[in-house]
């Protein structure tokens, strides 16, 4: 008997090596048929006896290509044909699309075998790629993924090239930034104001080496953009990169030639070396050691430091020697930070390179291959032995959060304000973007709406349904507002973040959410961010939240967290806070405070706050740590890299019975300036207040469960990037026998809101 079957996978099958496989699979079983792309997927047609072709199926799934991702098999019984062999044939494009997109990835052993042994035609080739490594989403302009619809277009193969590219039995068949020094991209070193050094290829990249070695700032093009370089032991070298690029205290990325050289610098565990060598190559943040040789200028005050591996074949040359004769990697470690001016989105299109980077890098290694769409580092850090994005960008993106439930429909999730990113759904996949950053400029506005057309036109989805933001001031919710002939569905911040968790676990709920982060909209137009939350994926009950305090010149107090200090200690103590013996009274400008308790009484300019986020600002300032901030959340961090990790002891807030429960910190705030009074350390005061926050967060469950019988808890917001917090709160609650979720496939941050809204508005959707 023989039967033929009709077989369509969809998922990340294209670019990955698929076909290929699907080949071999069926060469090996003895089976009749063919297989190509087109723009849902991949078909493949098989013909032989029954089990040959059940074996075929099983073998499908469980021998998978290591980049590939199946989401969905679905297969009909169909004529017999007339083949006599097994055939790839030429890709199809249709009008519906439905295949996935490859993130970029790291270069495979097999390419840096080959680009480092002198015999291979590749040989320190910067460009080196396969089926199973390179550029995949930062070159991509359409699907189905073919090297006609790719950056790489402008580049004939040569003979060679092309022989590997059409031979299923190769590691580069249809492996579409396929090439070599004969046909392919180049690099070149120019100046900082775009004039030739003459130098190209591999004669631009030894140059380059030894610009950097002797102090330079070079600019690098990279895969989704620039990077800005220079050696991370010269701290001349680091203080000039942190001047000219306006990054007066943010850490700086570092990369280092191998995991050797990294442990050398920091302490690194299982989890962490599996992070850091993953085909993803993120930035980990690792415990640094005190022996550390890299610039003090790097991180400053940091006990972490991020690191990540080579993750291009330009990185390993540059980081490798140059010469058979020196065995000694030139570096310890490269400072690689985002090709940008502040806020500034990174720099990938190479004219806008020049302008944006000629006052900050000496030269510019660049290259003739174009960026189509710009891509971060990732950003990650690992605890208790899983993932926590910081930021979900380069390696990750696009591939889909598989969600536990369909949407009905197309939808769009806008995402926040800081740290945007987008989130495009379709069935059950979320598409989350890439990193887009602060929306604060039309550069980054820019990069927003055209990422947003690109994913549309990518999966083939053009949604009516946009969710967005409470906050009417946020550009992505004007941006929202503005677009014609959709429905709108606004989605409450911290029910967004709490989302967020639920969803990536496949829970609907219900849980007690904590939402704790800086500032988000709420439903009674306040400053929310200290949040409890009863919630489910469609609706929320916020059931508990800090007491509300003034937020003395809006935005100007985020900048300065002196004056959250000063509004706390009032609220502790009321004006006679002016005759307390602690320096940060002593150092209080006095008419600074008089403006702002003017301010105060007469409501202007001063709305309420429930953030927790502020409060842990008000600590940092009022044990001496940082009274004014040069990056979002940088007291908070200093906070946290300040506290004494040994100790258990703890202050105590108060819970103010009601509905909602008030978590009040006045008793905290009390005791801070009895310990000031009495020398104890800042390290211990510090520790005392994480203690504090994580015991209140312990008892407002316990009492959200008594009154609900809810046993879940959800843990998102920003303030949960606070590794020491998030710990000591995951294990009180643990210990009560609570269920424990947090985010782990979108950062905990704004980063993740988008996912959290579009699940929101698809449960929504689901109920009408």
């Amino acid at each position: 008997m023989r039967e033929r079957r009709r077989i369509r996978v969809t998922g990340i099958v294209q670019g990955v090596g698929f076909r290929p496989f699907v080949y071999a699979l069926a060469t090996r079983e003895g089976i009749l048929g063919h297989v190509f792309n087109n723009s849902a997927g991949v078909i493949i047609e098989i013909e032989s006896d029954p089990r040959s072709l059940d074996r075929f199926l099983t073998a499908l799934v469980e021998e998978t290509p290591p980049l590939a991702l199946i989401e969905k098999i679905t297969w009909e019984r169909i004529g017999l044909g007339a083949d006599n062999s097994f055939t790839i044939l030429p890709s199809e494009i249709q009008r519906e699309k439905q295949t996935f997109i490859s993130p970029d990835v790291c270069i495979c052993d097999d390419c840096l075998r080959e680009m480092l042994d002198p015999r291979d035609r590749r040989f320190r080739y910067p460009f080196i790629n396969c089926t199973n490594c390179g550029p995949r989403f930062t070159i991509i302009q359409d699907v189905p993924y073919d090297r006609a619809q790719t950056t790489m277009s402008v580049f004939p193969m040569c003979d060679e090239c092309q022989r590997e590219y059409d031979d299923a039995g190769n590691r580069r068949f249809h492996a579409q930034p396929n090439a070599c020094p004969v046909c392919g991209p180049r690099v070149s070193l120019i100046t900082r104001h775009g004039d030739s050094t003459g130098l190209t290829g591999d004669a631009a990249i030894v140059e380059t080496q030894r610009l950097l070695i002797e102090g330079a700032v070079v600019a690098i093009k990279g895969l989704g953009g620039y990077h800005l370089a220079c050696d991370a032991l010269n701290e001349t070298a680091v203080a000039n990169l942190r001047s000219r690029k306006h990054r007066e205290d943010k850490p700086f990325a570092l990369m280092a030639p191998n995991l050797e050289t990294i442990g050398q610098c920091c302490d690194v565990t299982e989890h962490e070396r599996s992070l850091l060598t993953s085909r993803q190559r993120p930035i980990v943040l690792l415990q640094r050691r005190g022996d550390l040789p890299v610039a003090h200028s790097v991180a400053r005050g940091n006990r972490c430091l991020g690191f990540m591996l080579p993750y291009t074949p330009l990185h390993y040359l540059l980081l490798h020697p140059s010469s058979t004769t020196n065995a000694e990697p030139p570096f310890t470690a490269l400072v690689m930070t985002s090709g940008n001016i502040g806020d500034e989105p990174i720099a990938y299109r190479d004219d806008e390179a020049r302008e944006r980077l000629q006052n900050i890098a000496d030269f510019v290694l660049t290259h003739n291959r174009d960026i189509h769409i710009r891509c971060d580092d990732s950003v990650v850090r690992a605890v208790n032995e899983k993932p926590q994005f910081l930021r979900r960008s380069r390696g990750y993106a696009p591939r889909p959060v598989l969600l536990p439930f369909e949407f009905p429909q197309p939808v769009l999730a806008v995402g926040a304000h800081l740290k945007n990113t987008f989130c495009l759904v379709k069935d059950r996949q979320a598409f989350i973007s890439h990193h887009i950053g602060d929306l604060e400029n039309m550069e980054t506005l820019a990069s927003f709406t055209e990422g947003i057309e690109h994913f549309k036109g990518l999966f083939d989805a053009d949604p009516q349904i946009i969710a967005h933001d409470m906050h009417p001031e946020y550009l992505s919710t004007k941006w929202a507002r503005d677009q014609r002939g959709v429905q709108l569905l606004p989605v409450q911040h911290h029910h967004a973040h709490i989302v967020s968790a639920m969803v990536e676990h496949g829970i609907e709920g219900p849980v007690i959410g904590v939402s704790f982060d800086g500032t988000g909209y709420g439903t009674d137009g306040t400053v929310w961010g200290g949040e409890v939350l009863v919630a489910n994926l469609a609706d929320f009950n916020r059931v508990a939240h800090v007491v509300p305090v003034p937020l003395p010149g809006g935005g100007a107090a985020v900048r300065e967290p002196w004056r959250m200090g000063a509004v706390w200690l009032a609220e502790a103590f009321g004006d006679d806070f002016l005759e307390l013996d602690i320096p940060f009274v002593r150092d209080l400008d006095r008419s600074k405070w008089g403006l702002l308790h003017r301010m105060i009484e007469k409501n202007l300019n001063c709305p309420t706050t429930t953030s927790m986020g502020r409060l842990f600002d008000a600590v940092a300032a009022l044990i001496g740590i940082r009274n004014e901030v040069n990056y979002e959340g940088q007291a908070a961090v200093e906070l946290e890299q300040c506290a004494d990790v040994d100790s258990a002891e703890s202050y105590q807030f108060d819970l103010l019975t009601g509905t909602p429960l008030k978590m009040n910190p006045v008793p905290v705030v009390q005791s801070i300036v009895r310990d000031l009074m009495d020398s104890v350390p800042a390290t211990r005061i510090a520790s005392r207040f994480h203690n504090a926050v994580a015991q209140v967060i312990r008892g407002v469950c316990l009492q959200m469960r008594e009154r609900t019988s809810i046993g879940c808890v959800a843990l998102s917001g920003g303030v949960f990037q606070n590794m020491l917090l998030l710990q000591r709160a995951r294990r009180s609650l643990l210990d009560e026998g609570f269920a424990v979720y947090t985010n782990e496939k979108v950062p905990p941050n704004d980063g993740g809101i988008s996912l959290g809204q579009a699940a929101v508005a698809a449960a929504r959707l689901r109920r009408v």
